[in-house]
Formats: C-alpha cells, structure tokens, sequence
C-alpha cells in the first residue's frame, strides 16, 4: 500500500505503477506535508460522457487541469488535445488547480470529461469487467508517532500479471494453505548507484571440516572369545543359479529371433492389406470401365435407334439408307437361294417395290427436317455475322471486339427477329414495318423499292382489317426479300466473308475445279478435303453416288476420329495431326491398313474400335497408332515398353502397318514435315506386298468412297 501519492488511482480500468523509490514519509516530510495544503490530495471522481464510466483518482489540489488530463489521456491512450473537463455544467480552464476550484484537502469531487471528436478518440475504460464493483482507493485513520490521528488516502493495488507462488505452508487437517509474506507484494529492487558491487561472500569460499563416523565398526569383526557380535539383522543370501556367457548370448539370440519374426509378421500383414487394397481398386476400376463400355453402346444403340426413327441430319439418311441396303441384300440373297424361275422374277419384282417405297418415305424425310432446319441455318447465319471479333490476350483473357459492320449487322438480326414475328398487335406490327422502312430507305434499288411496296401493301390490308391468316403469305414475302438484303454484301458488309461466292473475282484464281460427275465448276469448298488433296467429285455428287450405289455409313468413323482428337487433345494440347485428317483418311486407315478389325483379337466391331498411339510418349500419327478394341486400349495404356510387352512377330506386323501408313501419307506436303526421318524412298523399297501397292493406288487416283472396295 501507499499513501498521500501524487499519482493518481483509476477505479474503472487502469491501475499505476508506484514509483521504485517510493518509501514512506518520514516525521519531518509529515509535518512539512501538513503544513503545505497544495500538497494534499483529494479523491476526484471523473465521468466518462456518454458512456457513464466512472474514474476515480487520488490527485493532489494544488496540480493543475492540465496535469490531470496528461494523466487521464495516458490511461485512457487518446491525445489530450480532445478531452474536456467541466465542473457542475461548466468547461474549466486547463491553467486551473483544484484548490481554486474549492476543492479541500482529503475531499472528493465529481466532474465529467468528454471527447471532442467522440467517432475517432471514444472515451472507454481500459479495465476489465470484474473489477468494476472493487474500489480503487479508500480512506483510512492512522495514529502519527504524536499520538493523533490522520487520514489517509490509500489506493489499492491490482497488478494483472499472475504473482509466482513462492512457498508458504499447508495445514494437514483444514488444508488451509498460508502464504509468504513475499508473494503478497512484489518486492522493492534497489536503487542503481551506478557502481558495480559484490558481496564479501562471493570472494571466499568457505570450508568446513567434519569427520563422520558409520554406525558399524570399521574393522571386521566376527564372534570370539570375549566378543559378541549380534546375528539379528544379519541376512541370508541363497546363491541362484549361475548363468554361463554362451547361455546369456543364446538367450538374447532367441529374444532377437522373436522380435524380428514378430516384425516380419506386421509387415507381411501390412504387404498382405496392401495388396487387397490395391486388388480392391483395381476390381473397382474394372468395374467402371466394364460399366462405362457398357453405357457408352447403350447410348450409341440408343441414337442410332434415335436416328432411325427421327432423321435430323444429312448423315441420319445416311445410316437409313445402309440399313436399307442391308436389308435389301440379305432378301436378294434369300430370294436367290430359296426361288428359281418366273417366282424368283416375281420376288425381286417385289422387293423393288418395297425398295422403292421405303426410298420414298426417306425422302418424305429429308424434305421435312430440309423445312425444319431451314430457320436454324438463317439464325446461325445472322449469329454469326454479328459476332464481334475475338481473341486471346497475352495473359489468358478473352477479348471481344465491335466495329461498325458487327453493329449494323446485329442491328439487322434484331429487325429479322422482331419481322419473323406474327403474333403481334396491330400496333407493333405496324412498329416494327415502319421501322424496315426507315432502314431499307438508306439505300435504293429494285430490291428496296420492292421490299418497300410490299409494306405499304401489308400496312393498307391491315387497315382494312383483313386477317392475319390471309396476311401470311405477304408477310413471309417480306422476310424473304429482306433476308435478300441482309445478304447482300453492299448492305450488311460483315455478311460478305459468309457467303460462297466471293465478291472479290481474284479470290477465284486457282480455287474453281471441275466435277467429274456433273460437269461444273466449283470451289474447293464444295469438294470433299482430306488428306490427300480434293476428291473429284463435289459433295453433292458424291452424296447422290452414296445413296444410289453402295450407301456406306460413315457415323462409325466419325466418332472413331472425334474420339481420336478427344483423346490426344487431352494429352497434348498442341497436337496437329489428328486435325488435319478427315473422316476419308481415317476410313482409309482402318479398311486398308488394318483391314477393319482390331490387331489383337481381330475383332470387327467398328463400333467397338478405337485408334490409340503405339509408343505413348511420341504424338499420334498414321504411323505410330495401332487399332484396337475398348477392352484392349486400358490394358495397352499401361504398357511402358512395346517392346518387352508384346512378341517380335506382332511387333514387325504392327511396323509394317506404319509403313504401309507412312508411304501414303508421304505424298501430302502438309504431313511431310510430321514424319520421321527415314525417307519415304526406303520406306517404300521395304513393301513388298503387291495387292496393298495397288489399293493404295487405285485410292489415290481417285480417292471416292466407293472406290476402296
């Protein structure tokens, strides 16, 4: 404890520390201290406004305001220019004591402090909770060496560091521990004199010399005559048996044999769970790729059932007429086998009727989804020229681009959308008239002048009140003109890099090919590309000599080599070769080159087949693939070297394939590039197979589908 300190108490939060080199006053101070009124304190009560917080402080009178607030600004950490003081309602001057404001010595007073700027310096107390209830100071009476009594503000110390117990004493029966003086308060550290100083019994070392004595005599000693010695605590000790070395190392031999077998059994047991763990997930990963295998042919027996019945695409007519053919095959070769004569004549009569008929409903077809299709193919055409430009910034990023003729040209889209609408208001509809006409107005010619006057004309009948089902052909004429003016280049300018004919007559030179069935002129982009170079026929020929000849399905190579580029786009992204083969070079690959069947188990299930790569860590190419089954590609997967994996026979078998591959593909200049450095030369001094040489040659005068068989 201390008394009649000049440092003031807090009661909400904070506590100070007493100065090292406080030590009570002594006579002489008293009396001096009594004489001096100023240095009397008083118990000031502080109120933190708003939030009610009381302080409470022993503070000498005769200090001033300013004083008051250092100390209060460093218990509370805020500056001290925003706390103010009032006393009773009234701001007090910092210059102040508390003697002239009529404080007297040992009395208490209330003032309140706020902050003048309360959102950035709040006034908070920096105290935990549980000391709110315990006073801070307190006043007590204490007899003087005189004989008279004086009171005595103390103030009450709280440290919050936790004092280390440093003995005391425990009461057996109670258990009522009893503390050291010492630990009650922290102890006073001695004024530093600035001199180093050493106590005198550090310098010496003090010895001492005592002699000691065992209870028994030094000397042996044993009964005899005049001499007894007591045999009461003596012991008896039975000697054990004797244990040789060779004993002892065997005994240790067998106690190594047994932890080590013990060893081994943990880690045979820890290999054995190892291994049905790794068992177990291999079975399940059978298990999911068998069940994988399996919905993979359910959906693709589901599409092609799909097909079947709702034909959407070019390629859906495709698979219906393989069927048809198909069919039709197998009920000659009934008829062929089963009839002679006049009933065989009247069959094949029959079965071309029947032919007939199913041509015509697939052609029922085609003209329907040819309808269906039809707004598809204008929506993707408007879609697309009203694309703005894209490309991949340095960092990843997608950038997009508008100009001028991407602008316009959605604006165009938007109008065909809103014209293609029938089921407006009248108010709309005129609207939106009015609106392609404003905008086919900017140019004039014979086709504005008539997209113009059928306006007028829908407009008129509109008025007239003539319905909308009368009203359709007219309306249908004007989305058809007005596609006319979307397509056309001079119009909508970013329509011009979609169109087939090209605007620029240069762009001609060294593009125009003869067809051989039809006999006209065409682009390239209207012959079939692969590999190889053009075929020489154009697309429409081609599919016309398809459906009315060998009616060939190529779905199955399609998905062979959609799976293809799947696959090794997902192992390098950078791979080319896939992508510069078409689905005539991959037909080519696998009738020609690998007859059609998978190299292990022969099996011919197109369906079922898939080209992998040879030699893993080299890209895929024609000459470094091999045809196999689903099954057979995860087992083939894991193969790290085909040469340790598989027989020198299947190896040289699969090498020759590559050659066959490799000289048919040497020919084309984009590959060249690609292939090794053997020389197509020597690769071709190494076939010797004559009917493969002609079939190669027979396909590459005249690569039409027909033709390969």
């Amino acid at each position: 404890y201390c008394a009649d300190m000049l440092e003031p108490v807090e009661e909400a939060a904070t506590q100070a520390d007493l100065p090292d080199d406080a030590v009570e006053p002594k006579e002489p101070q008293i009396a001096q201290m009594a004489e001096n009124v100023g240095n009397s304190t008083a118990t000031v009560k502080v109120v933190l406004v708003p939030e009610g917080h009381v302080m409470t402080v022993a503070f000498a009178i005769g200090l001033s305001i300013q004083e008051l607030k250092c100390h209060l600004a460093s218990e509370l950490r805020v500056p001290v220019e925003v706390l103010q003081i009032s006393l009773d309602g009234r701001v007090v001057e910092e210059q102040q004591s508390l003697m002239e404001l009529g404080v007297r010595p040992h009395s208490s007073t209330r003032m309140e402090m706020s902050s003048t700027d309360p959102s950035s310096h709040p006034l908070h107390p920096l105290r935990p909770q549980e000391h709110d209830s315990m006073r801070d100071v307190i006043t007590v009476e204490v007899i003087t060496d005189e004989g008279l009594f004086q009171e005595v503000v103390v103030e009450v110390e709280r440290p919050r560091q936790q004092k280390a117990f440093l003995g005391g004493y425990r009461h057996r029966l109670t258990g009522v521990e009893y503390h050291h003086a010492a630990i009650q308060t922290l102890p006073k550290r001695r004024p530093d004199r600035g001199v180093v100083t050493f106590s005198r019994d550090t310098q010496t070392v003090q010895l001492k010399s005592q002699a000691q004595q065992c209870p028994v005599s030094v000397s042996t000693q044993m009964t005899g005559i005049g001499c007894y010695v007591s045999c009461m605590n003596d012991e008896l000790v039975t000697p054990g048996k004797y244990t040789t070395a060779d004993e002892y190392h065997d005994r240790r031999l067998r106690a190594v044999i047994c932890l080590q077998s013990f060893t081994r059994r943990w880690l045979a047991q820890q290999a054995v769970d190892r291994l049905k763990k790794e068992r177990q997930r291999r079975l399940t990963w059978l298990q999911m790729q068998e069940r994988k295998r399996r919905e993979e042919k359910e959906e693709q027996l589901r599409d092609r059932r799909q097909r079947w019945m709702n034909p959407e695409r070019r390629e859906d007519l495709n698979l219906l007429y393989h069927a048809l053919e198909k069919w039709r095959r197998e009920e000659e070769q009934q008829i062929n086998s089963s009839l002679r004569g006049a009933e065989r004549k009247a069959a094949l009569c029959s079965l071309l009727e029947q032919e007939t008929e199913l041509i015509a409903t697939i052609g029922h077809h085609h003209i329907t989804f040819q309808n269906n299709n039809y707004d598809e193919i204008v929506q993707h055409l408007l879609d697309k020229s009203a694309a703005p430009h894209q490309w991949r910034a340095a960092d990843g990023r997608l950038i997009e681009m508008d100009n001028q003729h991407t602008i316009r040209a959605r604006e165009l889209r938007d109008l065909y959308s809103n014209i293609n609408l029938f089921t407006v208001s009248q108010e709309q509809r005129s609207h939106v008239l009015m609106t392609l006409k404003r905008t086919v107005n900017e140019h004039k010619c014979l086709l504005t002048r008539d997209i113009v006057d059928l306006i007028d004309r829908e407009v008129d009948l509109m008025k007239r009140g003539v319905t909308t089902r009368n009203l359709e052909g007219l309306r249908k004429r004007i989305c058809t003109l007005f596609l006319q003016y979307i397509k056309t280049p001079a119009f909508n300018p970013a329509v011009a890099k979609l169109l087939k004919v090209p605007q620029n007559p240069s762009e001609l030179n060294k593009d125009v090919f003869l067809c051989r069935s039809c006999h006209r002129y065409l682009r390239s982009t209207n012959f079939i590309a692969f590999a190889r170079g053009l075929t020489a026929r154009c697309k429409d020929c081609t599919r016309l000599n398809n459906i009315a000849r060998p009616r060939n399905d190529f779905s199955c190579y399609q998905n062979i080599l959609r799976r293809l580029r799947a696959d090794e786009q997902q192992l390098n992204k950078e791979s080319k070769i896939p992508f510069l083969l078409q689905v005539e070079d991959i037909r080519y690959l696998i009738e020609v080159v690998w007859l059609s069947q998978s190299a292990l188990n022969a099996s011919s299930d197109l369906y079922n087949l898939v080209l992998v790569r040879w030699v893993h860590q080299r890209d895929w190419s024609p000459w470094n693939c091999i045809l196999l089954s689903k099954e057979e590609t995860s087992a083939h997967l894991e193969v790290e070297d085909v040469d340790k994996a598989y027989e020198t026979t299947f190896i040289h078998k699969v090498k020759h394939k590559h050659r066959l591959a490799q000289r048919y593909f040497s020919q084309i200049s984009t590959m060249a590039e690609y292939l090794d450095s053997q020389p197509a030369a020597a690769l071709s001094n190494q076939l010797l197979s004559k009917p493969i040489t002609m079939a190669t040659h027979r396909l590459a005068t005249d690569p039409s589908p027909d033709s390969a068989h």
